[in-house]
């Protein structure tokens, strides 16, 4: 497996997806006014934030890291990113979940098994 050194982490507490293509002009501080005006969330609290343009071709990942934004941009050279759709304006995603994503997989697609919960012996073999 590759490292990818300039990756958001696996460990991140909270990752949102904004599912709305986004003006891609816009840089770190015009997308942290989207996230408070739009949103109503506080974008100095840490969490990373991702957007995507009409192409969904390129995405933005911002965040505030102690003294000033942080800002991931890719572009892809060929395809397009498998982004959810705009069922809701915002998506929370794992660290996991938004290395998938940029990775060029479809993390919709990605569904665990469905919990099961034990039985007594009892209850099996009525």
């Amino acid at each position: 497996m590759k490292v990818r050194y300039l990756r958001p982490a696996k460990q991140m507490p909270e990752i949102y997806l904004y599912r709305a293509p986004v003006d891609f002009r816009k840089q770190a501080n015009g997308l942290a006014l989207l996230v408070e005006q739009e949103l109503g969330h506080n974008p100095f609290s840490g969490a990373l934030y991702a957007f995507t343009n009409r192409q969904r071709n390129k995405i933005k990942c911002v965040m505030w890291e102690d003294n000033g934004f942080v800002m991931y941009y890719k572009a892809m050279a060929e395809e397009k990113f498998k982004w959810p759709k705009p069922a809701d304006e915002l998506l929370a995603l794992t660290g996991e979940q938004i290395n998938w994503l940029l990775d060029g997989y479809d993390i919709s697609l990605f569904k665990g098994h469905k919990k099961l919960h034990s039985l007594s012996r009892r209850e099996q073999h009525s």
